[in-house]
């Protein structure tokens, strides 16, 4: 996957981004009272830039919670980084990491197995806080499709988020 390949990149190494035309992002300062960061591996980039403006503004009284899927804990991107901003914003910040592949025998302590309805009952703003609530979501395809659809259906959302009772103005796919 694409966070092995560029953990095994040498310094020096090039490594080519494209721009998709319909990936104009969503964009600080944010207007809701709670946002949910749902993210997949390399997902977690955007998710990054949206935390850092959220908690580098000192009035911002925005709820976050974030939902972050990697396949093993050697896969974690940013883990000193995400585990450090929880630890400073307690009250502001909360972190769920959960991985898909972890040995059983590893001692995580974490979450395990895939982002799902349970985790989301526990850790999410409800659907019912509607407009002081958006979900950001940013991930792999089959991520998209268990959570919330494609992302290139912005006006639609299926999946599980969906059947939780979101609407498309809650779900944002990165």
């Amino acid at each position: 996957n694409m966070s092995n390949y560029m953990h095994q990149m040498k310094v020096g190494d090039q490594l080519a981004f494209k721009h998709i035309a319909f990936n104009v992002k969503i964009q600080a300062p944010f207007e809701y009272k709670n946002i949910v960061m749902i993210a997949g591996g390399t997902g977690i980039t955007p998710i990054i830039q949206a935390l850092h403006a959220i908690l580098g503004d000192k009035d911002s009284k925005i709820n976050v919670t974030l939902l972050y899927g990697s396949r093993v804990k050697e896969d974690i991107l940013a883990q000193e980084m995400l585990d450090r901003w929880a630890s400073e914003y307690p009250d502001q910040f909360k972190l769920i990491h959960v991985l898909s592949h972890e040995p059983a025998d590893s001692g995580w302590k974490g979450g395990r197995g895939y982002i799902n309805k349970a985790m989301m009952e526990e850790h999410a703003a409800p659907a019912s806080t509607g407009e002081d609530t958006i979900i950001f979501v940013c991930g792999p395809p089959p991520m998209y499709n268990a959570l919330c659809g494609p992302r290139t259906e912005q006006d639609k959302v299926s999946g599980l988020l969906a059947d939780m009772g979101y609407t498309a103005e809650q779900v944002y796919k990165f």
